[in-house]
């Protein structure tokens, strides 16, 4: 595997680290496949009993790296349903893990990488967190991010997001229940590893029930998600808008 995903296990606690700080850990494909490879191997493993998702350098995750869905084919359905797909078996891997996750968020979390961060049980977070759904300024619809804020934020917050693509700071973040903890500055991760070690000691079978009956209240709403998430990004996609917003932003011009 690449460096861009780096894992760590240290004793009950493992941790995977997003590791692409020169492009603030926005992802490609082969960046999610190799996260959800991570993920996907905590399955069953009864030696971790927390999981720690976070970044390197000044970015928790940026969301999608523009780079490579600029020049999406809005003809090419397969591939645009393929990448959609992508996205759900990541969000179910973060999901589906009987393990507490606790999401370190340090810096931005942006897009699919705010979406990323409020798939995790727990959030903590310093001052430097700026956190938001920006797809809207490239032109992109946000379908899952709606799904990943409403239970939340709410109708009018979610709305707020999704169509200003403001980042809000760290103290609203909070405010709003997108962070649960507030660390020292600098002190992120070393907040989660405590926490993470202590909510280890937890009795892993109620842990794991609790999990599966918070996952069932919003199974459902996932699925119809990601399904709309197809059908109005192949709309979205096949106007030209998205592409035409991201190749300006990726030019300066914005």
């Amino acid at each position: 595997m690449s460096q861009e995903v780096l894992f760590e296990q240290n004793g009950p606690v493992a941790t995977i680290t997003l590791n692409r700080p020169d492009k603030l850990n926005a992802w490609t494909k082969s960046m999610r496949d190799e996260l959800i490879a991570h993920l996907e191997g905590l399955n069953g493993n009864d030696e971790v009993r927390a999981v720690i998702l976070t970044g390197t350098g000044r970015a928790f995750c940026a969301g999608q790296d523009l780079a490579e869905t600029a020049g999406m084919n809005p003809d090419d359905h397969a591939s645009a349903e393929a990448w959609i797909d992508g996205f759900d078996r990541l969000y179910r891997a973060v999901r589906n893990l009987d393990q507490i996750t606790i999401a370190a968020v340090n810096g931005v979390a942006a897009g699919s990488g705010f979406q990323y961060s409020l798939l995790a049980d727990l959030r903590v977070g310093d001052l430097q967190v700026r956190m938001g759904q920006p797809e809207v300024l490239s032109g992109i619809p946000s379908i899952t991010g709606i799904w990943a804020m409403w239970s939340i934020l709410g109708k009018s917050k979610t709305s707020q997001f999704v169509l200003t693509g403001e980042l809000v700071d760290a103290a609203e973040a909070q405010r709003l229940g997108l962070l649960n903890y507030l660390a020292d500055d600098g002190g992120t991760l070393a907040y989660a590893q405590e926490l993470a070690t202590r909510l280890s000691l937890l009795p892993p079978g109620a842990v794991r029930l609790t999990k599966n009956r918070l996952r069932s209240l919003e199974d459902d709403d996932l699925t119809d998600a990601m399904a709309e998430a197809k059908r109005v990004h192949r709309e979205a996609y096949g106007t030209g808008e998205p592409q035409r917003e991201m190749a300006r932003f990726l030019s300066g011009r914005r």
